[in-house]
């Protein structure tokens, strides 16, 4: 069986990101690895001391849903909103909560709002460039 594991890649503030979706989300760091942690046989190429303390390889649990996330240092981080992330929360309370958290130096696209399957969605791109939807799966809460 496959498992699809959404991998955010970062140009240096992956570990920034990392305590902002936790908060957002109430999530759990699973692990958060540096690349002055990690074997340096990894990588063929010499580190600026910034660059050690990047984030070679981290975990965070949203609910049950594993995300995996990194400060890339192979290819030039190129921003991208043609694949967006959405997450399901079960009151407009908790997706509000969610978005006032996420939402400095975002780009609104879709403001809050409740629609005919949904009590409440948002979609928006936040500071490091991801487009995020956010949204409650039904039309009550």
């Amino acid at each position: 069986m496959a498992i699809f594991t959404p991998n955010f890649n970062f140009a240096g503030d992956c570990e920034e990101a990392i305590y902002l979706y936790q908060k957002a989300f109430q999530g759990r760091i699973g692990c958060m690895l540096r690349y002055s942690e990690a074997d340096k046989s990894d990588w063929d190429k010499d580190l600026t001391t910034e660059q050690e303390n990047y984030i070679y390889h981290a975990e965070l649990f949203l609910g049950n849903q594993r995300m995996m996330l990194c400060d890339n240092l192979d290819v030039e981080f190129v921003k991208s909103t043609a694949l967006s992330l959405t997450v399901t929360l079960d009151t407009k309370e908790e997706v509000a909560g969610a978005y006032e958290i996420l939402k400095e130096g975002s780009t609104t696209i879709y403001a809050p709002h409740s629609t005919t399957y949904s009590s409440c969605v948002v979609v928006f791109i936040d500071k490091f460039g991801f487009r995020w939807g956010l949204m409650t799966e039904q039309t009550e809460r």
